[in-house]
């Protein structure tokens, strides 16, 4: 990243601690709805500056939390509503207009045809993957009882890492980034693993007729 990218993205996390700081919890929850639906803010740059706020304490760690899953849930719930209702044509037809072209719906479906309905759970610690995945689960009729379950587990590991990323860490966007890293190779190692048992169990639970 360049110097100017570098500074560009630390003005852009300096506004969202003062945009969270005006709005407080209202803030997380509207900015986080968005990063799940249509209109992808990224969570990175929405959750540790409030969690870096809980630790000047501006703001309460667990309602952070609380908040920014409660968001992430409303956003999801929107894209699934979408894709229930209007289909894959609408999708096709209007998605590159929410950067959502035809190739990357196409990639995110297939993701969660080949894994089940557990990928909204994964999927939701998935860059890219994350805020579209609630749209094939729409689109298949999924239960609505299970999607907010996993959407919930899912986005409740997700936002809790990414908070106290914040709390340890502050502004300091450099080290914001360097543990964001590690996170995200950390999880993939993790859902690697969580998909392999998910997947296991299913075979096994298919060839004994349950």
């Amino acid at each position: 990243m360049s110097r100017r990218d570098a500074k560009g993205m630390e003005a852009i996390v300096l506004w969202l601690v003062r945009v969270i700081g005006d709005m407080g919890y209202v803030g997380i929850l509207l900015l986080m709805a968005m990063e799940s639906s249509l209109f992808p803010i990224p969570s990175e740059l929405v959750v540790p500056p409030a969690g870096y706020l809980a630790s000047q304490g501006q703001m309460q760690i667990g309602l952070v939390i609380f908040f920014s899953t409660l968001g992430s849930l409303i956003g999801a719930l929107f894209n699934y509503a979408i894709a229930y209702y209007l289909g894959r044509p609408w999708i096709l037809r209007y998605g590159k207009y929410f950067l959502i072209p035809p190739e990357k719906f196409a990639r995110v479906e297939a993701f969660f045809l080949r894994h089940g309905e557990i990928s909204t759970f994964t999927g939701r610690l998935i860059i890219v993957v994350r805020h579209l995945i609630s749209l094939p689960a729409g689109l298949s009729r999924m239960d609505l009882r299970r999607f907010c379950f996993f959407t919930v587990v899912g986005s409740f590991i997700w936002v809790t890492i990414l908070a106290y990323i914040g709390y340890i860490v502050g502004n300091n966007m450099e080290l914001v980034k360097l543990y964001y890293r590690q996170t995200v190779v950390a999880l993939i190692v993790i859902m690697g693993f969580v998909l392999a048992g998910y997947i296991y169990w299913q075979k096994r639970k298919t060839a004994s007729g349950i």
